[in-house]
């Protein structure tokens, strides 16, 4: 017996486990996307590259230490006169070299071109960062878009399931009718074929539910192995204040802060630029190691070996390189404008596009309260006739017609809910709130 209240319990556990599994809430699809979207992967690994490119070791201010060594052989047949007038021939003359330097280079200034780049790279990795930002936010609101269609084509299944369930009592009901000689077969033929309609919405609409299933697991990383339910819940964040986003939007807005980034960047454009103008002062020093042998018998020195050190500093001035720095500091102020006349344009775009997501967000509510509202009418209405359709009191039609207004009420107000929610989170990814406030 306790065996048996064992694996009753371990059944009744596993079942629950198998039921939250099935369940994706927006705060695990969130958590997943974030771990494993390709997209957002890609992104984070190039603000891992952004991050090597800032280091010191890319800055240009450590110095540079170079190793040489070489050896050689040299055979040679040799012939020389003496001062007395002999003459000595040397043949296969064997000649052995050997070298070895370590050299050091280090450039003490370059115009203060080195330090331009050195902040114009960390100003690279923030600008990287922002882009990865701007991928996420477009990732959650692409996850969230297909999320709640999951959710809308979940509701919708399951009015039509309801929908087709009223049909079928329906049918049931003129079939006894029409056994009993109260209806005619026509009454019987209708209903079928309003069973038959309603089983092709039903299948449209599940085919549709399993397609948009598999587009939300792409999105995640296809980390789903398995069947899943999304939560058809919706909360609002009523307590947003226009002005209030409309100042963060301001400040927050992603590709606004990328615009501002641009602008410092190519202001130390134009500052690497006038360093082309500048002298550049280097330092170097190298030891070195040389050894040569030489058995000839002509040779004054059968081995000489030298080692020393050498250091000094060098100077140079482009004085003049055909007009090439002239023309890139003239560039970089020209692109200057241009991100600047860009932030222009963009501040102006973004406050229109805030204040027209703001009011389709007001909108978009309003219209799902009214068909919160549109509901509760047609369902009384679809009562009401049921209960006079049972009675005889209106006919087929009437009902049917009473049917299809509950169902498109049901579509409709599904339909505004997710666009409202949607609405609202475009409100947040232009204020730069997406991913800041708890959805």
């Amino acid at each position: 017996m306790k065996t048996k209240h064992v694996v009753t319990l371990f059944l009744t556990l596993f079942g629950i486990t198998m039921y939250a599994q099935q369940m994706l809430s927006t705060e695990t699809a969130v958590e997943l996307a974030l771990e494993n979207n390709y997209g957002i992967q890609i992104a984070n690994t190039t603000v891992e590259v952004a991050e090597n490119n800032k280091d010191i070791l890319n800055s240009g201010y450590l110095p540079t230490i170079t190793g040489n060594a070489g050896g050689s052989i040299d055979k040679q047949n040799t012939e020389g006169e003496l001062a007395d007038g002999d003459t000595r021939i040397a043949n296969g003359v064997e000649t052995r070299r050997y070298n070895a330097s370590v050299t050091l280079n280090y450039t003490l200034f370059d115009g203060l071109g080195r330090q331009y780049n050195y902040r114009r790279l960390k100003e690279q990795y923030q600008l990287s960062e922002l882009e990865a930002r701007e991928t996420i936010e477009t990732t959650m609101i692409q996850l969230f878009t297909i999320y709640y269609s999951v959710a809308q084509l979940s509701e919708n299944t399951g009015a039509l399931e309801e929908t087709i369930t009223i049909s079928k009592d329906r049918l049931t009901r003129a079939g006894y009718q029409f056994d009993y000689g109260q209806n005619t077969k026509l009454e019987v033929l209708n209903a079928e074929v309003d069973i038959n309609n309603d089983s092709i919405n039903l299948i449209n609409a599940k085919q549709q539910l399993k397609n948009t299933k598999r587009d939300l697991n792409v999105v995640l990383g296809n980390q789903l192995s398995q069947d899943f339910e999304v939560d058809t819940t919706i909360d609002f964040l009523l307590q947003l204040n226009k002005e209030n986003l409309l100042e963060k939007t301001k400040a927050n807005n992603v590709t606004l802060l990328q615009a501002n980034k641009n602008i410092e960047i190519s202001q130390l454009d134009i500052k690497t630029s006038k360093a082309q103008f500048l002298p550049t002062v280097g330092l170097f020093g190298s030891y070195g190691w040389n050894e040569s042998t030489n058995n000839s018998p002509l040779a004054f020195v059968l081995q000489n070996t030298t080692t020393g050190a050498s250091a000094g500093l060098n100077l140079s001035w482009n004085l003049f390189d055909g007009g090439t720095a002239i023309t890139n500091t003239k560039n970089a102020k020209l692109n200057l404008e241009i991100q600047e006349l860009q932030k222009e344009q963009l501040i102006a775009d973004i406050e229109r596009n805030f204040n027209n997501a703001w009011d389709n967000y007001q909108n978009r509510l309003t219209i799902y309260h009214v068909q919160n509202d549109n509901i509760k009418t047609a369902q009384n209405n679809f009562e009401r006739t049921q209960e006079k359709f049972k009675l005889g009191q209106v006919t087929s039609i009437e009902f049917r017609q009473a049917q299809l207004n509950l169902l498109n009420a049901e579509l409709s107000r599904n339909q505004a809910k997710y666009e409202a929610k949607l609405a609202e989170l475009t409100v947040l990814q232009l204020s730069g709130e997406l991913l800041n406030v708890e959805l």
